[in-house]
Formats: structure tokens, sequence, C-alpha cells
């Protein structure tokens, strides 16, 4: 069935609708990476957004149980330019049109994305609603323009009510705003025990838990619109050791004093190469994110820039200066991506065992 993409701009590209037919309204992004579109979709950072991929043949090795990133995806829309109608992979159990139909989330295919990203590239990232060819153009365009889009998708994504992931090493606090489960994945491998909770708990029900640290995890939107999540980490920073990811991060540099600021069409793929300021190495990392630090605000906080990228220098890792804290803007645990950063959870865990052994020196 032929389906429209209508941009707030008037753009309109014309093609084939797969999975839901329903009519969908979004914030238009795109996703560089070459394969992973299982994970990008089920990722819990793209809620409320149309994510149109450039690497051009998706679908082609289907759906599996294993490579979700959430049980519940909240996208509102996919744009690719060719669908694989007949997946091929041993693992694969469903197609992407099938299980897109199940979850009810509305694909377009057939379009050309180059010309779609280059122009989100130009103008920046842009309202847009896929719907079917005999809706007014004009209907739709005023609709865009006067709409405005949500502001609580932390708010959507979070779990409701905390929950343990047990195991036998250190005690972790992963605060989920939007949790990938990679990055409970990763603490799971190295033994910890993980109690996730809600974006909202207070530092004083976190410090209740007897963390040994506390993770900060990525998540949508713009981290100003949650301001619980700013002052329970003033209420914990330099009490337990802390890393933040993507969203953590940057709710890291706004508790710290700090300001953030939306880019005009952010970071995400699986091919940013970011420095390492302190060792001067390169790795290439997995992003998804549409705000960042703004470097100027830094200068009267105690923070320090750990990491940049190399494509635009904005930041991309930051470390306290006082007390036990990093975060990074990428994302360690990929999932999509390469694993270049993935021993930054072990630093976080070699951070842990460095404050226990000061606090069990002063006790």
């Amino acid at each position: 069935m032929k389906r429209q993409l209508i941009l707030e701009d008037g753009t309109c590209f014309v093609g084939e609708g797969f999975g839901c037919e329903s009519e969908t309204i979004g914030e238009v992004v795109f996703n560089t990476s070459m394969t992973g579109y299982q994970e990008i979709l089920s990722d819990p950072s793209y809620c409320g957004q149309i994510v149109t991929l450039t690497y051009p043949l998706i679908g082609n090795y289907g759906i599996n149980r294993d490579d979700f990133e959430t049980i519940q995806p909240s996208i509102k829309g996919f744009i690719v330019r060719e669908v694989a109608s007949y997946p091929s992979n041993w693992r694969s159990e469903q197609s992407i049109d099938d299980y897109f139909k199940k979850q009810g989330i509305t694909g377009l295919a057939g379009i050309d994305t180059r010309k779609l990203t280059r122009l989100i590239r130009k103008h920046g990232t842009l309202k847009g609603a896929i719907c079917p060819l005999n809706i007014s153009k004009d209907e739709v365009i005023s609709r865009l323009k006067s709409i405005q889009l949500p502001r609580d998708q932390v708010k959507q994504v979070s779990t409701k009510t905390p929950y343990a992931s047990p195991g036998r090493g250190w005690r972790i606090v992963l605060v989920d705003f939007g949790m990938k489960h990679g990055i409970l994945r990763e603490l799971n491998n190295r033994d910890c025990y993980v109690i996730v909770v809600p974006y909202n708990t207070t530092a004083e029900e976190i410090l209740r838990l007897r963390p040994d640290g506390v993770m900060l995890s990525n998540g949508p939107g713009d981290p100003k619109d949650v301001p619980e999540a700013i002052q329970m980490i003033q209420g914990i920073l330099g009490k337990v050791p802390l890393f933040g990811i993507c969203l953590g991060h940057q709710l890291f540099a706004l508790a710290n004093g700090a300001d953030t600021y939306k880019m005009k069409f952010g970071h995400r793929g699986g091919n940013q190469p970011v420095k390492d300021l302190r060792t001067g190495k390169v790795a290439i990392t997995s992003q998804n994110h549409g705000y960042a630090v703004n470097p100027k605000s830094i200068a009267n906080t105690r923070l320090t820039v750990t990491h940049i990228a190399l494509n635009d220098e904005t930041i991309e890792g930051l470390a306290h200066l006082d007390y036990p804290a990093f975060t990074v803007q990428y994302h360690p645990e990929a999932s999509p991506g390469p694993q270049d950063a993935n021993d930054l959870f072990d630093q976080f865990l070699q951070m842990i065992a460095s404050q226990q052994r000061k606090e069990n020196l002063h006790a």
C-alpha cells in the first residue's frame, strides 16, 4: 500500500507502507549504522521519533528473540530504502513487517533516504507524519507546525517499580531513564548485583539501598525535562561512585552546574570516532543522542572534559575533579555497534574497588 512521509517544511516523500497501517507523527531523525536494526528499533532512546536508516537494505536477517534492547519498542515509525520481505538467517523468527504489525509500528520503504538524510543535515531534525495518500498535505503540514511533541519520554519508558538482577559482586543501583538491556547485560557479565530503579527515585531512596556504585542510564528527550534526576544526582554525588551514559551524562552535567543544548541533527550511528584526551587513544563508538553539553558551561564547574568527538569536537566524556564520578556521551555497551569502549564498565568497577579501599583505610 502506498503511503507518504510529510515533513513540517512541506517536503513530501511517497513510498510503500509496511508494518502497521496507522498514521504516525514524530521527530524525524537518521541513523548511519550498517547493521543492528533490531537493537535500534527497540532502543528506548528513540521514544517518540521516526527513525530513518541510511543503510539501504533493512530486514534481511529478520527479527530474533535475542537482540532486543527493551521488551516494548517506543519508536513512532521506521523509514528505509528497501525492506526485505523474506529474511534469511538461522536465528530469524519473523520478518520486520510481521513484527511491526504485531507491535503497532508504522514503516515506510522505497523512498530516497539519502535525500531525506541530506535534508535533515541541512535544516536539522524535523517533525513528520507517515500517513495515507488520500490525506490532505496542507492539513498535515498545518498540524505538524502547530503540534507540540511530548516531553515526558523518560516517564513513558522508565520502569515503574524497582527490580533486582542478582549477582555475587558489587551492588549497583541502575537508574532507568530508558535503559538499554545491553547496559544491564554488561553488569550481569561482571557478576554485579543490580537493582534497577525508576527515573524519579530520590537520592535518599537510592542511598537506603546501600549501593557500592550508581549508574545513570541512557534515555530519550531533553535532559532539562527530568529535574527530579538532577536533584537526585546532587544528593548522591560524593557519597557513592557514579557512572553515567548518554542522557545520564547530560543529567550529570546539569547537576554540576553545566548546561546542555539541542544539536542540529545529533549523533546516531555505530561509527562515531571519540578521542580520550587523557591517553590520546581513539575509539569508534555507538551513539544515539540529540542533545550535548555546552563546552563553555564547564568553566565554572568542578568538571573536566575527558573525551571529545573527532567529527565536531562536541563533549563526549566528563569526570568530576573531587569525587569518584565520570560519564560518557556514547554507548560502551554498543548494541549495536563496536565494542571499543566496553572496558569503561571495568573502569567503573575498579573505581568502586578503589573507593572501598580508601573508606576501609579511614574506618
